[in-house]
Parts: structure tokens; sequence; C-alpha cells
């Protein structure tokens, strides 16, 4: 039987998912009658509630051709988003060609760039699929110019951009080479990625030679590793060590579990061969990017560098008065190994202790990716509080501060660009390219650094009144570009503690905007809304009305009728917050406080900085 290993990429929601799900139904993978979910390879919930990719993941399919040639396609379905991106460029050093799916609509977007850009500088050769051909607002022809433009852009070779192009229907399961065909299956895909795909070129006779790309646990096993065989094969309980990238040994250990892909599932074998994509169970301290091989080699294969880090954000014990209600994991060695184990798999994280040993400063690629990670947190019942994401800067050759700076992909209506560009100068972003894109809308590029664009999302919907669409990219580090503008507006901060009571809540609907609505449990220092002016003002939102036996002159007491409170999302919640205050995280709430809940003590914190 022969072998390719081939990774789909393709921007958030392009389709990649839907497409391996009729990638296994046309291939035999799964049963007629199997009940199946769909997007089955979105396995992780946060994946399946918003759409998109997190993880990384192997899978396999057999095509068996008309002539009776079995092939044995391994596929990795890659994270679309650039936070996730630590996820990509380890993946690309398994695969030998790359399938690039393209809206029909929407065509190359920012991530399409990023994970493409990697591909190519890795001289893998690319088959284009333009997916959703039957949208009725599809564009294919000036697609496929935009996909060669963006390979001439990353300095594709000739034989790259010589790619063959299929145009399919993922969720209908067709891919034809004729743009106005609407029917068929995804045969044809099949036959160009047997064609196209070069077999791996792993030398069978040689030592056995392992790079460990992804790592995750099992509670029997362990620690699983997860890559590809660069040479030789490996047999049950054979005798491995592992080398980093210096060459050293790390541990010395045996394979006491080799795991092969077979469509969703992980299928124990006794053997695995040269060029395939497996999992080794055993060793409890190799991590990714370490090399798994013979005892008498001494020489590591290559891995892949990694973009730095660009955002953090401090994880603290959670100290509200609220602690410990509502979360089941809330002392600081709960939270400590549970971020190290993230760090551990997950290399485009980094984990620092602080010197008060209650916090951490956790270091990723980005808001989304950090949320992510507290999202998973607070569901497996962890309590925290949340600082504000802050840059990471560096410094140049001559010593001057530099900071990221993310290309920015703006399509909005051509009504609403002026807004924009507006908004995006006050953040110190540089315009460098505008052009109508067709349909009343224009494409907008900027040059911005990565401080800037910190809450500016939640402002962008509402300026663009939820049409615009927006996307980021890590670009590099540049000059520091000086103070910039951060929220306008203060907030009410709640004077004690108790329930917030609609009596008191209907005044201070004049003040600014509510967070919170009657009855829910307040302490003193939490944010309970936003002021309409620019100072932070202390509030009491719990005063009742005195009961009395006079009547309101009126002949009636009148009814408060109050606005429903804005209730934000985590990402939005960490987005808004300033640099003196927190986001409290529980399972079940998400609440804004005050970093020092005393008035007395944010006084004194804030003297201590104006004298600084």
């Amino acid at each position: 039987m022969s072998l390719r290993n081939v990774a789909i990429i393709a921007h958030v929601d392009h389709g990649k998912t839907t497409l391996v799900d009729q990638l296994f139904r046309q291939s035999g993978t799964f049963r007629d009658n199997q009940r199946v979910e769909e997007r089955a390879m979105d396995s992780n919930d946060l994946e399946k509630e918003r759409g998109i990719t997190i993880l990384a993941k192997c899978t396999s399919v057999e095509w068996d051709d008309h002539a009776g040639h079995k092939t044995r396609i391994n596929i990795v379905d890659t994270p679309g988003h650039a936070d996730f991106g630590g996820e990509v460029e380890r993946i690309l050093s398994m695969v030998d060609g790359v399938i690039l799916l393209v809206d029909a609509s929407e065509g190359a977007m920012p991530q399409t760039k990023f994970v493409t850009g990697k591909a190519l500088a890795l001289g893998l050769r690319p088959i284009v699929v333009v997916n959703k051909v039957d949208r009725p607002d599809e564009r294919i022809q000036e697609v496929l110019d935009e996909v060669f433009d963006l390979f001439v852009s990353l300095e594709a070779t000739d034989e790259q951009l010589d790619f063959p192009v299929l145009y399919a229907s993922g969720r209908n399961g067709y891919a034809n080479e004729d743009p106005s065909l609407r029917e068929g299956t995804l045969a044809p895909l099949f036959e160009k990625i047997v064609e196209h795909v070069p077999p791996p070129s792993a030398d069978p006779d040689g030592p056995f030679k392992f790079l460990v790309t992804l790592l995750d646990r099992d509670n029997f096993l362990g620690r699983i590793l997860t890559g590809l065989i660069f040479s030789g094969s490996v047999k049950t309980n054979q005798q491995i060590h592992a080398l980093d990238n210096d060459g050293n040994v790390v541990e010395t250990g045996r394979a006491s579990k080799i795991l092969t892909f077979r469509g969703l599932e992980r299928v124990p074998t006794d053997e695995a061969q040269a060029g395939d994509i497996i999992s080794i169970a055993g060793l409890t301290h190799t991590t990714v990017s370490n090399t798994i091989c013979d005892p008498d080699v001494t020489e590591p294969l290559h891995a892949q560098p990694i973009d730095p880090p660009t955002l953090s954000m401090r994880f603290a014990v959670n100290d509200s008065p609220m602690a410990g209600r509502e979360g089941t994991k809330v002392t600081s060695r709960m939270i400590r190994d549970r971020l190290f184990r993230e760090a551990e798999s997950n290399v485009a994280i980094k984990v620092t202790e602080a010197a008060d040993r209650d916090s951490y400063e956790v270091a990723g690629r980005g808001e989304l990716q950090l949320g992510v990670l507290i999202e998973t947190m607070r569901r497996e019942g962890f309590e925290l509080g949340i600082s504000r994401p802050r840059v990471l800067f560096g410094e140049d050759e001559s010593g001057k501060k530099t900071e990221p700076y993310e290309t920015v992909i703006i399509d909005v209506d051509e009504e609403y660009s002026g807004t924009v560009v507006e908004k995006m100068a006050i953040r110190k972003a540089e315009l460098t390219d505008m052009r109508p894109s067709g349909g009343g809308k224009t494409r907008i590029t900027f040059s911005a650094p990565s401080r800037g664009m910190i809450g500016y999302h939640g402002e962008f919907l509402s300026d663009t009144r939820g049409t615009g669409i927006m996307n980021r990219l890590f670009e590099k580090y540049g000059p520091h570009k000086g103070n910039i503008e951060g929220r306008k507006n203060g907030v009410l901060i709640s004077n004690g503690s108790g329930e917030a009571n609609s009596y008191a809540l209907g005044p201070l609907e004049e003040r600014g905007i509510l967070f919170v609505g009657h009855g829910e449990a307040l302490y003193e220092g939490m944010i309970v809304g936003e002021n309409a002016k620019p100072d932070d003002l202390e509030v009491n939102p719990m005063k009742a009305k005195q009961l009395t036996n006079f009547r309101a002159s009126g002949g009636k007491d009148d009814a408060i009728r109050l606005t429903p409170p804005k209730k934000m999302t985590l990402e939005q919640a960490i987005a808004y917050i300033d640099d003196d205050e927190m986001v409290e995280v529980t399972p079940k709430s998400i609440r804004l406080r005050k970093r020092y809940l005393d008035p007395h003590e944010r006084k004194r914190a804030s003297r201590a900085k104006q004298a600084a």
C-alpha cells in the first residue's frame, strides 16, 4: 500500500473540516448507517461552539482507485487562526504536500497567507481547492488570480506556481476540474492527491528517527507523542532515547505503545515504518521538537523554529470576596500545575511564576489564544483573576525599544471606511493599501502596533454596524510608537457589598451603561458599569427604598423600568479592562473589578504610579 501525507490549510470558516467529513464518508471510513457528528474533526467543545479549529489533529483515509491500487492518505487538519500558529509550523514538517482551500467568494485571506507562507518556505507544492463554488456570490476567476498573486508575493518557485486547481463544494461532497459542474464526488480530489503529492522521502533502511510535533496526554498511557518517522522502523517495547535540539539526551526508555491513525481512531500496532505519522507512548519527559531515535543515534533532526509570543497576561488566584463559591479549583498550586501542563503541550505559550508565587505571567500569540485557554480552564472548574493583556517589548541592535506589529486587513462597506481609517490612525496604525473589493465593499490594509489593537474589535463591530470583517496577522518587531490612548470612559465602582437593587440602579442608568442587573451579588471594588465621563465614580447600587407610610405625591409610586444590563463575553471583558483592573473568571460568572478593592489602597497605588 502506498502512502501520502498531506495537510489541509485554509482561513477560519472556509470549510476545511466539513470537507474532511466528506472525505471520510466517500472513502468508506464510516459505515453507511454509522451515526457521525458534523465536523467530526472538531472534537473539542470550544471548536464546535465557535466553528473554528484550535488543535491540529491527524487522521487517515484509505483510497482504492479503479485499478485496485490502495493508498493510505494521512491528513492533518490545521488551525486557520494565526493565534494558533504554533501548531501550524510544527505540523508542516510532517507532510509532503498541502491542500489550500479558499472560499469562492472571500478569496485568499490573512490566515491563508500566514500558513501558506510557511508551507511554501518548506518547499511544499500546493493543490488549490476553490470551495463553496455553489455560493450565489462566487467570483471564481478573481479568487484564482488572488491566489496566484499571493503565491508570487510569498516568493513561490515556478514549480509551486504551476499548481493544479479543483472546484469543490465540501458540504455537497463534490470536486471537479471544470468550474461549471455542480455535481459528482470527491474522487478527483483523491486522484489529485495521489498524483500530485510525492510519497514520503523517508529512508526505510536507516536507523529509527522520529520528530515529535504534537503532544497530548492520556489518563492510561501518559504522554502521547505524535510525529513523522523520518527513517527506519519502530516496534513495540523497542529501546529508544530522546534528544533535544542540541543533541543532549533527554531520557531513555521503551516504546510501550505505538498507535497509528485509522479514520478518527488511534489504533495500536506492533510495528510502524518510515514515512508514517504515528503516536508513541512510554516516555515521561520528552516534549515537542525533541527527536526520538535508536540509542546509537546522536544527531537530532532539525526542528522548525517557532515565532515568539507577543502578548502576556497575569493569571492570579481569585482573591475577591466571592472566591471559592462557584469553582472547585481555586488554589495557586492547582493553577500552577494546569498552566505548566498547558505550556508543556503548547509550545506557543510560555509560563513564568511571579515573585509573590500567587500569580503567573502567561505569554502567547494573541487575545484569542489566551482567551481559549482561560475559557477551557473555567470549564474545568478553575477560578482566576486575569489582568489586562500587555504586549512583550523587545530591543533592536542599537538598544532602542521595539514592539510587535500586525498586518490588519479590514473589509468594510464603503460608507464606514472613513470611520475605520480615523479610529486606526488614533491607534498609531499606518495605512498601507486601500482598494475596492466589489459589492460596495472596500479592503483596507494597515500595519499597526499590537498594543493599539487590544480591545478594538468590539468598537470596530459597533462602528461598522456588525458588517465589517477584521483579520490580524503578526508582521514584525518594529520601532516603539509611543503613548497610545486607551479607554476614554471611567467606570462605576460599587462602594459596598450586597445585592444590586433596581431602586438604586434606576438613577445610575443616567450616569452611563450598567453591567449588572437587579438582585446580582456585588462586593466593594466591583465594577458595575461604565461612566459616561472619563473619571471613575464610586456609587451605591444596593440602596433600597425606605419603607414608610407616606405615599408618593402623584398618587402612585413610579414603576422602575431598567434597560437590560450589558453582559460581556470573556474576550470582551479582557479587552475592556484597564491596567488597574482585573477580570474575575469562575465557572458560572465573569465579573469586572478593580485590582485593589479598598478605595484607600487604590488612591495609594494611583499616587505611587504618578510619582514614578
